[in-house]
């Protein structure tokens, strides 16, 4: 069966004219004054997701020593979801969040190995926006997929300025990136700015905002501070040198999250200058727990773990909405147990998007919690789980939820009303408790571990994407994914699983450094003029593995790349490179870069 056909259906249906024909879907709940079928009065929309900064490292959220006014100021005219969760990781949160389904059941459950592209037959937020009539646009980190048709513009976004990989720093990224000045990808095309990274994030948001007025927005902007590393320049974090922090760089870490508060009010003061401030939904969270260099758990809210966990500072986050039209202001809290992939369908039914029918979305529309009428909001389960591996394994770092109740891994449990330090363990006493969400988590299993055995393929060979480069940092196996890694010649083995989208010659460039370096395979590299070269590693032959073919080449002395040319069937297949030392130790190294075009 076509794995495309859901996304492809709904592309085909879901054409903007019968979208706005289904009129403003909240319009009854809040009111002429609020709502209107009109287009440009419909609401904006921007989205901002922080990277690695927990529930605590807000100082409205009583953080001791981190000063955030400007997200202080929104928190307090905001609705706050205060039971608010995501996944403990990167990729899982952004899939779940863009999809309004369970990370698992897109097919990511990892932040590398290919478990973190999205499949491409998952329809995101961003399509259904698009044929909603909204311009779209996302700018900062995606961690989706970096080939076709994993990235932003395959995935219904108009307007995408990202960096590659988990972050800044990352093999996929261009080479040398330190935060500063950097080179980004612009639509899929690399183009150097100038400033701090999340600095260029908010203001290529605030260019797309006032690009065009006629269209109302969404716009994502997911920065990729606070993870580290924790690059940030001195005004920032001298603030913080000398308040006794638990660890060496943490007050580099608070340093970034100054700085984004700086961009919020940016932000924010850009809005207002343009009379949108009252009809654009401004949403404030983070991706997952924060970076344990954040500080000991009373800098969290007391909550046990940081990011990563199954426990409540892995997964429990911020999460503001602001929209003062309909009547999302003043400050108010909800308390109910809510999630990342509630947020899709919500937005669906705030900006009146008719609900693509053809998906079967686990979250729910919290419009009734936000109105303010959640004594008639149902009781629920949810499940996060940290899986981190190739395959996922059933209960593996696991949280089963209710608005009182914490199953974890499965067998203990926490009363997270009575205990919201999950310092006691009760599953003894509440036996009935445990037999019960144990029931909800096979049944959740069961449904969405039907596609597990699946690969995200990258497709070559289209016209969509022609040459394509395969990084080590997305291959099953033993990954390299850092750039100090490839300097290193840190072991690296495995497969990528491509599709190859039409049968012909192919040409495949195995390199060590990436093409904008522009090194010998045996060279050696610093990213700073200050930074010693690492060593070189010895290697006399380059191997290529692909479909049925196996060859093997000898390295010429000084060489970037060794090419092989091949004819291939289109369909499902495998590569694998390599480079090897056939004589003295006879040591074998991974192919960190494979560059593939369709002749």
């Amino acid at each position: 069966m076509d794995k495309n056909i859901c996304r492809r259906e709904f592309l085909k249906l879901a054409g903007a004219s019968s979208l706005m024909a289904a009129g403003i879907g909240g319009c009854a709940r809040w009111g002429a004054e609020a709502c209107s079928k009109s287009v440009v009065s419909r609401p904006n929309v921007v989205l901002i997701m922080t990277d690695d900064q927990g529930y605590g490292h807000l100082s409205c959220h009583g953080n001791p020593v981190l000063k955030t006014p400007n997200i202080d100021n929104l928190h307090a005219q905001s609705v706050r979801l205060t039971d608010f969760h995501v996944s403990p990781t990167c990729s899982p949160t952004r899939a779940a969040l863009l999809t309004g389904r369970y990370n698992v059941r897109t097919g990511v459950w990892h932040t590398i190995m290919g478990r973190h592209f999205l499949r491409a037959d998952e329809v995101t937020i961003a399509d259904v926006f698009r044929a909603g009539g909204y311009r779209t646009g996302i700018f900062g980190k995606w961690h989706l997929g970096d080939n076709y048709p994993f990235r932003p513009q395959d995935r219904g976004f108009d307007e995408s300025v990202i960096h590659l990989g988990g972050g800044i720093g990352h093999g996929n990224d261009y080479w040398g990136n330190d935060y500063f000045d950097d080179t980004y990808y612009r639509n899929g095309k690399p183009e150097k700015f100038e400033g701090y990274c999340a600095d260029v994030w908010f203001d290529e948001a605030m260019n797309f905002i006032t690009a065009d007025r006629e269209k109302p927005f969404f716009c994502y902007l997911p920065t990729n501070t606070a993870h580290a590393p924790f690059h940030i320049a001195g005004k920032y974090s001298r603030p913080y040198k000398d308040k006794g922090l638990e660890y060496e760089d943490a007050h580099l870490f608070y340093g970034m999250l100054a700085n984004i508060d700086e961009n919020v009010g940016r932000l924010m003061k850009r809005l207002s200058q343009m009379n949108l401030v009252d009809n654009t939904i401004v949403i404030f969270m983070t991706d997952n727990g924060g970076d344990p260099v954040g500080g000991p758990d009373e800098f969290n809210s007391h909550m046990r773990g940081s990011k990563g966990s199954q426990y409540e500072g892995g997964h429990r986050v911020p999460c503001f909405i602001h929209w003062p039209r309909g009547g999302l202001a003043g400050g108010r809290d909800v308390e109910r147990l809510t999630a990342h992939i509630d947020l899709m369908p919500t937005l669906i039914e705030l900006c009146g998007i008719k609900k693509p029918q053809e998906v079967k979305f686990d979250g729910k529309s919290l419009v009734p919690l936000i109105a303010g009428e959640g004594a008639s909001w149902p009781k629920r389960t949810l499940v996060v789980d940290s899986q981190r591996i190739d395959y996922p394994i059933k209960w593996r770092r696991s949280a089963t939820m209710t608005d009182r109740w914490r199953l974890i891994n499965g067998h203990e449990l926490y009363d997270i009303k009575a205990d919201p330090k999950q310092k006691k363990d009760i599953a003894n006493q509440h036996p009935e408790v445990v037999k019960e969400l144990r029931a909800a988590y096979e049944k959740w299993w069961d449904d969405v571990s039907e596609r597990f055995d699946e690969y995200s393929e990258i497709i070559i060979g289209s016209d969509k994407q022609n040459p394509t480069c395969l990084v080590s940092h997305d291959l099953h196996g033993e990954v390299v994914f850092y750039v100090n890694q490839v300097k290193e010649g840190a072991p690296s083995d495995g497969f990528w699983a491509v599709d190859v989208a039409r049968s012909g010659l192919y040409e495949f460039a195995l390199r060590r450094w990436p093409r904008e370096l522009d090194r010998p395979i045996s060279g050696t590299v610093g990213i700073h003029e200050l930074e010693p070269d690492y060593e070189g590693f010895t290697v006399t032959h380059a191997r290529l593995k692909v479909a049925d073919i196996d060859q093997t080449k000898p390295i010429e002395p000084r060489a970037r790349e060794v090419t092989f040319k091949v004819r291939l069937k289109a369909g499902s297949t495998r590569v694998q490179g390599w480079f090897v030392n056939h004589v003295g130790n006879g040591r074998t190294y991974g192919a960190y870069y494979v560059y593939i075009k369709r002749i």
